[in-house]
């Protein structure tokens, strides 16, 4: 599977933004585009994502405790996508409100050389390896029947600029499952798992996945309610991205799109 370049949700863009009556009002909308967010200095456990992304600026999902005006460097990176790529930001607005969605940050990439950089990123596309493909199966590693019918509802709605992707849903109701499944044939082409589970945990599975050279390149979506330290835990055993429950359809759909390399 070719993973060396960065699919947007829609075409090439330029976006910017100005103030009117006490309102952000923006000339283009943000990409609702979700890439790993790390801090220099900072340990893998404060590690956070984005929530979208224009050239000039991002939201962050971050529990972080940071005020608006004060100024940080950032590294911004997806595995097998995008190169991590460092930045300097300034907060513009914090995200506290739970009515309005996760805490988190809006901020803005100061210098133009930044933007320049992230202009480019965005202007990139797909692979074209994807580019003709319109059918993926995706391994869902779950035990609670409710939230596997969810998860298959939001895959269900993936689509891009070149019309609905059929995607094919397993199930697999702990790590055990999952292992046997991912050794047989046809392989899946994403994992989908939750990390508590009976029999064999989410970290477990992912290890021995990225133990197994057959394995390794596989992408894992680890969706999970685990704090923190669950969360450093998961990027170190090799999870490629992981949401924090409770998660929006909109957060899955694009982070899919994603991990299989799709445009629009």
């Amino acid at each position: 599977m070719s993973r060396t370049s960065l699919p947007l949700a829609g075409g090439g863009y330029t976006a910017s933004s100005r103030m009117e009556h006490g309102k952000e009002k923006r000339s283009d909308p943000r990409i609702p585009l979700v890439l790993r967010v790390d801090y220099p200095g900072l340990p893998a456990a404060v590690r956070d994502a984005t929530e979208n992304v224009s050239p000039r600026g991002l939201f962050i999902r971050t529990e972080r405790d940071l005020a608006p005006g004060e100024r940080l460097p950032l590294v911004v990176s997806f595995p097998g996508l995008l190169d991590p790529l460092e930045v300097e930001v300034e907060v513009l607005r914090v995200r506290t409100s739970p009515a309005e969605g996760p805490p988190g940050v809006a901020v803005r990439v100061i210098s133009q050389a930044d933007q320049a950089k992230l202009a480019q990123v965005l202007e990139k596309g797909m692979a074209p390896s994807r580019a003709g493909r319109r059918s993926f199966l995706v391994l869902v590693v779950e035990d609670n029947k409710q939230v596997l019918e969810m998860y298959e509802y939001a895959l269900r709605k993936l689509r891009t600029q070149h019309g609905p992707v059929r995607i094919s849903v397993e199930y697999a109701a702990n790590g055990n499952d999952a292992l046997r499944r991912l050794g047989e044939s046809p392989r899946p082409d994403l994992v989908l798992s939750d990390l508590y589970m009976p029999v064999m945990d989410g970290f477990t599975l992912v290890a021995q996945m990225r133990a197994d050279r057959s394995l390794a390149s596989v992408p894992v979506l680890m969706i999970s309610s685990g704090g923190p330290d669950a969360r450093a835990r998961a990027f170190e055993v090799g999870v490629d991205v992981y949401l924090q429950k409770p998660v929006q359809f909109s957060d899955i759909i694009s982070t899919v799109r994603m991990l299989l390399d799709l445009q629009g």
